[in-house]
């Protein structure tokens, strides 16, 4: 059998630092709506089944509106959420160290992803399967 391409190879992801898992932790506490979850071995957070917020490898993605979004990419440092090159995940952009770096700054911000993703239609939860 002919090996697989090499672009198709999942990515090593290497773990969260501690200090950017415990200001996700944090926010999370303070969203009683907030469903955490993983999702790649990573905290995130559902509302209604949608995810609003996450950690990836040392990166914090949030999804907002398009308002929001486009007021949000303006500040220094953010940026399109792009787990792989090439890959940006829609909706999703990726918090700068400035804003994570302070609780004033981020609250907000996470407050409106949360807002955002309550608008969205909820997702059904998908029924485990049986081995």
């Amino acid at each position: 059998m002919p090996a697989k391409a090499k672009s198709a190879q999942m990515p090593k992801f290497t773990p969260a630092p501690k200090a950017l898992v415990n200001t996700f932790d944090k926010i999370i506490a303070g969203l009683p709506e907030a469903e955490p979850r993983k999702m790649f071995g990573y905290p995130c957070a559902f509302v209604q089944g949608q995810m609003f917020v996450g950690v990836f490898q040392d990166r914090l993605m949030l999804r907002l509106a398009d308002a929001d979004r486009e007021k949000f990419l303006k500040l220094k440092g953010a940026k399109p959420f792009e787990p792989m090159p090439g890959r940006v995940m829609k909706e999703y952009v990726e918090v700068p160290p400035e804003i994570l770096n302070s609780d004033a700054k981020l609250k907000p911000w996470i407050e409106r992803g949360l807002a955002y993703a309550q608008t969205l239609p909820p997702k059904a939860k998908k029924a485990k399967s049986k081995k």
